[in-house]
């Protein structure tokens, strides 16, 4: 920048800062034009973060807003956008530490922008679901909707969201849509993990508690883990699989019933931390320690994982990772940037104290 230049946008900035310190108004986006020697539109786009101006330009044009001190106002913008800047997340999942967990992802994407984050809980099996997911689209007007599982799995919802012109993401353990509408976390791989470390440790009696049948991380995690018991010879005897709900409470009832199996496991892979959590209440009442009698491995690393005693050996889902990319994901699709793949978030074992070799 020429110093004639750095001249001529100081002089028009003191004119500016003059004009409104004499009662002239607020700075606006035309005065921001005017001092850039750039198009309102110009502007317009750096404020809303399009990926279509030049990089030199857009620092060019946020140095002057930053000197100017100018804040764009949410409200006009979302007038001019007919859109509000809100981001719901949507969810029917019993999991408490993987509903925070995304949210704070989200919140990681929304930091330094004008979104705000709006949750919607709900009940799918309640026969005024999909009606009063409508009710909501028409009275918040949401920029967009984050979908993670189960809500994710359900194909009407999404075609709501397409009739009613809402962009959203959906969060799945397999592919549900095209790239710009997707997530896909690698739940087989990670059932898979579970199997290879506790057979790996020598264990040969492992039982398995799923979660609700209606989710598909169900099928993949009990698909995952089974291809990795049949890697080492084994198979899950249908005995050893009990049904949770994907709750504390659930894990602690299905671990009471693996224990009163006429021949008991030694170790237990739980489909999430709430129902592994669950399942060591129900070892101690049984008398038993952990890993000396039983190795638990849990799914997701949810903090709980990492608090409990012994520590809980878990397969690690970045949850808040990809509450962070899905909420980028909108922002991106929304500014026109081509999404071609999908997003892969793929598991990672963390072992801790909770197993150990048999």
């Amino acid at each position: 920048m020429s110093d004639e230049l750095n001249e001529n946008i100081s002089s028009g900035i003191e004119e500016i800062v003059q004009a409104k310190g004499r009662g002239s108004g607020n700075v606006t986006i035309n005065d921001i034009a005017r001092v850039a020697n750039v198009s309102k539109k110009t502007v317009s786009r750096v404020i809303n973060q399009s990926p279509f101006v030049k990089p030199k330009t857009r620092d060019h044009v946020q140095a002057i807003i930053k000197e100017l001190g100018f804040v764009p106002d949410p409200q006009a913008r979302a007038l001019a956008l007919r859109k509000s800047f809100l981001i719901g997340l949507v969810y029917d999942n019993p999991s408490p530490q993987y509903v925070v967990s995304m949210q704070r992802g989200i919140l990681d994407a929304f930091e330094g922008t004008d979104f705000q984050l709006v949750l919607r809980p709900c009940d799918r099996s309640e026969p005024e679901y999909l009606a009063r997911m409508e009710t909501f689209i028409k009275q918040h007007k949401p920029f967009g909707l984050i979908l993670p599982p189960s809500v994710s799995e359900d194909e009407a919802i999404a075609k709501v969201m397409r009739d009613q012109n809402v962009d959203y993401v959906r969060i799945a353990s397999v592919e549900l849509d095209d790239p710009a509408h997707s997530i896909r976390t690698a739940d087989f791989e990670g059932g898979a993990q579970a199997a290879r470390h506790l057979t790996a440790l020598g264990h040969r009696h492992i039982a398995h508690i799923h979660g609700p049948l209606s989710f598909r991380s169900t099928h993949e995690r009990r698909s995952g883990f089974e291809h990795g018991l049949a890697e080492a010879g084994l198979k899950l005897n249908p005995n050893m699989a009990v049904e949770g709900g994907y709750t504390f409470d659930s894990g602690v009832v299905a671990g009471a019933e693996l224990l009163s199996r006429a021949t008991r496991p030694t170790a237990i892979f739980a489909g999430n931390d709430e129902m592994a959590t669950g399942s060591y209440v129900a070892l101690r009442k049984a008398g038993l320690s952990l890993p000396e009698d039983m190795s638990v491995v849990g799914f997701d690393d949810t903090p709980i994982a990492g608090r409990l005693w012994p520590a809980l050996t878990t397969v690690r889902l970045p949850i808040r990772e990809m509450g962070k990319a899905a909420a980028q994901l909108l922002i991106d699709v929304s500014h026109g940037k081509k999404i071609t793949e999908v997003a892969i978030f793929v598991p990672e074992l963390i072992v801790r104290d909770s197993t150990q070799q048999i």
